[in-house]
């Protein structure tokens, strides 16, 4: 028994150092995008101003069905050219290519933005291999208190990140905002949140432990990912329409704006991930009333926690439905993406923290 005691500990002390050391490391990986971005600025600008420049006078053209083009093949036959259909994800969404990346296209930004990748990508191992020893430490799934929750969350918020670059996504743009709210995320993680290695209470000790909870740790890391998405669509949005009107942004807004995607494409990418994820979200509430049933009895006792996991369920049902809606789409449907997950937040934070209910399980 003293032995296996020694062993946990160890493995505690192990996954606190591994912890410490992603951190780290993903500090190097933050001023690594830094550089990515300072470098990428020395590009050439105003390619996305003239863009949006041509998009807008030629906007009441491109209102009427594009022209077919014909062109002779041979002497005798005419070819008919299928037209160019431009597909728009909101209303009034310009016609404007995406920019070139934080590195803005420069081969110095591009090297800084490969290295803080390289870097993301290590500290995402040694922040796996830390939760991976915590759980070795415990005995059970890493995440029975917030703190666990927190170093698994923004270890696979990580790895959601990096998978969606390993399948050639132009993601790259995202890297410095999640590094850093990876930062505070641990930093709150290992400062406020911390609890020692301990067993679970009873109501926690079952296999839906590791269903729901993880699911629900999923469900929150993509999320967060398209949430990004959205206050990225918002900016983005902001700028072209402020381009279109005749407005001249700063040259630091300029500079750091003309080289995110365009907002048509901010706009996609932020309802397909919360499109791609709201299923399992549905999932994890079954789930979880599975798992209360099983626990307390009751499938469902209006408990703080239930009751803001349905609230957001019905958060980003609405969005997901107004999304599809022509008149909610763009910048009200972005809002309602945004309050969506700040209901996620709340329900982690606020909920575990200043209410009490049988999920009070904070550890703080």
């Amino acid at each position: 028994m003293q032995l296996a005691a020694a062993a946990n500990e160890s493995l505690a002390h192990l996954s606190n150092n591994l912890i410490y050391a992603s951190m780290a490391v993903y500090t190097l990986a933050f001023f690594a995008h830094i550089a990515e971005w300072i470098f990428g600025s020395r590009s050439k600008v105003a390619r996305t101003a003239a863009a949006l420049t041509n998009a807008g006078a030629a906007s009441t053209a491109k209102a009427a069905a594009p022209a077919v083009q014909v062109r002779s093949k041979g002497s005798s036959t005419a070819v008919l050219d299928k037209p160019k259909v431009v597909t728009r994800s909101a209303a009034g969404t310009r016609d404007v290519p995406d920019g070139p990346g934080a590195a803005g296209g420069t081969v110095q930004g591009d090297l800084y933005g490969r290295i803080a990748v390289s870097l993301t990508t290590l500290g995402f191992l040694l922040a796996a291999g830390g939760v991976g020893a915590r759980a070795l430490s415990v005995e059970r799934a890493p995440w029975g208190n917030m703190y666990e929750f927190s170093i698994t969350f923004s270890t696979v918020a990580v790895g959601a990140y990096l998978l969606l670059l390993a399948l050639k996504k132009n993601v790259r743009w995202l890297g410095l905002f999640l590094v850093t709210t990876v930062l505070l995320d641990l930093g709150i993680a290992t400062t406020v949140l911390y609890t020692d290695s301990d067993q679970l209470v009873p109501a926690l000790k079952s296999y839906w432990l590791l269903i729901h909870v993880s699911t629900a740790i999923i469900c929150g890391a993509v999320f967060y990912i398209g949430a990004a998405g959205a206050v990225m669509y918002l900016f983005r949005d902001s700028y072209e329409a402020k381009l279109v009107r005749g407005g001249k942004p700063g040259r630091f807004a300029t500079s750091v704006m003309e080289r995110f995607p365009s907002a048509a494409s901010l706009d996609k990418f932020s309802y397909r991930i919360n499109a791609a994820v709201f299923p399992l979200w549905t999932f994890t509430i079954i789930a979880g009333a599975i798992w209360a049933g099983d626990a307390w009895g009751r499938y469902w006792g209006w408990d703080p926690k239930e009751v803001w996991s349905f609230v957001t369920w019905v958060a980003y049902a609405c969005y997901l439905h107004a999304r599809a809606t022509a008149g909610w789409k763009g910048r009200k449907a972005a809002y309602l993406a945004l309050f969506a997950f700040a209901c996620w937040i709340w329900n982690y934070y606020g909920v575990n923290i200043l209410l009490s209910g049988k999920h009070s399980y904070a550890g703080v």
